[in-house]
């Protein structure tokens, strides 16, 4: 599987995504040809260039005189006429009704009423459309990112000066991890969040992978403290151990009982946590307590810490990041008496047979628990020869 890598210390914008993607080998003629075709009537610059010494492609366009701005509606007629490859056009509609449903939000509209102004230029069409195509001629089946750098002061808009991050950028990343360092300015547009908040598969640390190529997209300005590019990393998915950036929650908890804690934990887990766990520890003033630690992913955060704020007794929760090591693994199935069960299995060959698999033959068939995952171990074992 082809996998690209935004690494966003210096944030992103529609027109890094294009040049960083030219710059890490798409077809730079297919992809204006693929632009042109959107009827536009802009013309598209590709020019090689430096960012604190670094070599980086930047990608303009340079729009159409007298242009007017566009409604959502516009715009996706616009890519459905273009005769684009079938899952560009695809991601490019996802990404506009997805911005179109942030500035709605912003701006309490419905959707279909609202008016783009910055992103319903020629450019940001070209922005948007052209990532989506150069991605499609890179191959790339999966797409991640890094935290995203998102600038800091403020940014002048059609809507006066707003602070950074714009609040349409605001709504695209929530549940992302971001932060602010460096020049305090827009890093991180409306569009480049569109970009990554549709078709990111999760934000964290760089996936396993067997590098292929990298590519550098150029930012307008050059700042003095940092190289104003966006990086993208081009390789196939190995079997390496995964590294996964993860939240975790505690509660330090002495006033609840039993079954108050059991039916959060089953709600925890049922709101997506990644684990929930109930250790005894003796807390201040010798008082026998309960540590109620949640594993979660960085864009679970705040709903799971509100689940715990609202069916616990505690008035407080710690939050840190943490990484989480997953070893790679498949899923294989095998024949039970009671039915077909499957087994978990590492590449250091260790396996296990799936636990609700098993749960729910035994409730289904009223055989018990230990048999079910007995006969699947043994059937396992015995395929395996």
């Amino acid at each position: 599987m082809r996998i690209c890598y935004f690494d966003a210390f210096s944030g992103i914008s529609g027109d890094m995504t294009v040049g960083a993607l030219i710059d890490a080998g798409a077809d730079r003629t297919a992809l204006v040809e693929a632009l042109r075709s959107l009827g536009t009537g802009a013309a598209y610059e590709i020019e090689r260039t430096r960012r604190r010494g670094i070599a980086a492609t930047k990608f303009r366009v340079r729009p159409p005189e007298g242009e007017r701005h566009r409604h959502l509606s516009h715009i996706l007629r616009l890519i459905d006429a273009a005769g684009l490859p079938a899952r560009a056009a695809q991601n490019a509609r996802s990404i506009f009704e997805r911005l179109g449903e942030a500035e709605a939000a912003v701006h309490g509209v419905p959707v279909e009423k609202v008016h783009f102004h910055e992103v319903g230029a020629a450019d940001s069409i070209a922005d948007i459309v052209g990532a989506c195509v150069a991605l499609e001629l890179l191959g790339v089946e999966e797409v991640y990112c890094s935290p995203i750098n998102v600038g800091g002061g403020t940014v002048v808009t059609e809507h006066g000066r707003l602070p950074v991050p714009a609040p349409a950028t605001a709504r695209l990343l929530e549940g992302k991890p971001v932060y602010s360092i460096g020049p305090q300015m827009e890093l991180t547009t409306p569009t480049g969040a569109a970009i990554v908040a549709t078709l990111a598969r999760q934000f964290g640390p760089l996936p396993p992978l067997r590098l292929g190529a990298t590519g550098y997209g150029a930012g307008d300005a050059d700042f003095p403290e940092q190289a104003n590019v966006l990086r993208v990393l081009l390789g196939e998915a190995t079997a390496a151990e995964e590294a996964v950036s993860v939240v975790i929650l505690e509660a330090n908890i002495d006033d609840s009982t039993p079954e108050v804690l059991g039916y959060a934990m089953e709600r925890l887990l049922e709101a997506g946590a990644l684990d929930v766990s109930l250790s005894p520890l003796l807390m201040k003033k010798n008082r026998p307590g309960t540590l109620l630690r949640v594993v979660a992913r960085p864009e679970d955060r705040e709903a799971l810490a509100e689940l715990v704020l609202r069916e616990t007794s505690t008035l407080g929760l710690r939050l840190f990041a943490a990484e989480r090591r997953l070893a790679a693994r498949r899923f294989v199935e095998v024949r039970t008496s009671a039915g077909t069960v499957r087994v978990k299995v590492s590449d250091r060959g260790q396996f296990a047979p799936e636990y609700e698999d098993c749960r729910r033959l035994a409730l289904a068939t009223g055989a018990p628990l230990k048999q079910i995952l007995a006969e699947a171990t043994a059937a396992y074992l015995k395929d395996s020869r």
